[in-house]
């Protein structure tokens, strides 16, 4: 998770993968009502654990180190984010706020949490 919440911050690259497609994409994952379906989504390498990702270390400090990162996405200015989502392509500080919302919750249900 903060992986991905430092490349939405631009803090940590990430290629985009190739598609066509990344409109349709990303308005079924952001705009329709439904949610993330589980184990049929793929991770971009740059945050996928044990590729690229960065691993875990303690439990404490990666959880406080999420937190806030996921407080300063909430408040970050435009230009403060990345303008291209790997997946998704082009994102609006509108859209960008629908993923943060939609992948945490997607990963907290995933958990059971």
């Amino acid at each position: 998770m903060s992986d991905a919440f430092r490349m939405a911050l631009n803090e940590r690259p990430s290629a985009p993968v190739a598609g066509r497609l990344k409109p349709l994409i990303r308005f079924v994952a952001l705009r329709l009502p439904m949610r993330w379906p589980r184990g049929r989504i793929r991770t971009v390498p740059e945050a996928e654990q044990g590729t690229g990702g960065t691993p875990p270390i303690d439990f404490e400090r990666d959880r406080a180190e999420l937190l806030a990162l996921i407080a300063r996405f909430g408040t970050a200015a435009a230009g403060d984010r990345c303008p291209t989502h790997p997946v998704f392509g082009p994102m609006t500080v509108d859209l960008w706020g629908i993923w943060g919302y939609r992948h945490m919750d997607h990963h907290l249900r995933q958990f059971g949490v």
